[in-house]
């Protein structure tokens, strides 16, 4: 739910120079005067929301001192992952699926509405925040509609320019017995307008992390993977800092 009409919410209070979570796809939320034209079931698959992420990003801001900056509006709304001026950023497809009702709407409105105020929100919360690291988190379908590339991971990163912090992340999630590795069929070269905006240009390490959402989907298994994040992110702070 959209909270006093803001397209997101920050759950927790910072602590300048620890970690962030930032959640872009949090949220199914659909405001009543939009119209998507899709089977509403869609909403709560890949293609409406990041399955699980949701839940994690509150955990990590209660129960591990992780507070979290988290989207409230569904993706298919306005892609808060997506550069303002990508067609992507008001989708009229979605792994296959024709968004009709996007077609020819008001792009100026929801960017004005959703994309530009939540940008601008966590554009201040991190420059308060001053974060040792960022964490962005999302989910993964394991079989893209669009796609027969196989997808392994149980969680893979993605990164653009700076793959400081995701290579410890790899290693250390390797070590927990966990398979994974690079993101694909899409990298964060191609895929990473939030972590660039926020994280790379202004020099700020982070971790890009998608988690397959069939290993998220219940609160016993969201509550695991967040005290993991937790723990991850932590040891990739201190490896940083050369600790």
């Amino acid at each position: 739910m959209i909270l006093d009409d803001n397209p997101y919410r920050q759950v927790g209070e910072p602590v300048p120079g620890k970690i962030v979570c930032v959640a872009d796809h949090a949220s199914t939320y659909v405001p009543d005067d939009i119209e998507l034209g899709i089977d509403q079931a869609l909403l709560e698959t890949h293609i409406g929301y990041d399955i699980g992420t949701m839940g994690i990003a509150e955990r990590l801001a209660r129960r591990h001192g992780i507070p979290a900056h988290i989207a409230c509006v569904s993706r298919l709304v306005c892609d808060l992952h997506r550069r303002e001026d990508e067609a992507g950023v008001m989708p009229t497809t979605s792994d296959g699926h024709l968004i009709a009702g996007n077609i020819g709407a008001d792009l100026e409105n929801r960017l004005e509405k959703y994309y530009r105020p939540y940008h601008a929100a966590l554009a201040d919360w991190l420059e308060a925040a001053k974060p040792e690291l960022i964490v962005a988190l999302h989910s993964f379908t394991p079989e893209l509609e669009t796609s027969a590339e196989e997808r392994p991971w149980e969680v893979a990163l993605l990164y653009n320019q700076d793959d400081s912090a995701a290579r410890h992340a790899i290693r250390l999630f390797a070590e927990e017995g966990l398979t994974v590795g690079d993101n694909q069929p899409y990298s964060g070269k191609q895929l990473n307008a939030t972590m660039d905006r926020h994280a790379e240009a202004h020099g700020r390490p982070y971790l890009t992390i998608e988690i397959r959402q069939d290993l998220i989907t219940t609160e016993a298994e969201q509550a695991r993977w967040a005290a993991l994040i937790a723990d991850v992110a932590n040891r990739t702070a201190l490896a940083l800092k050369g600790v």
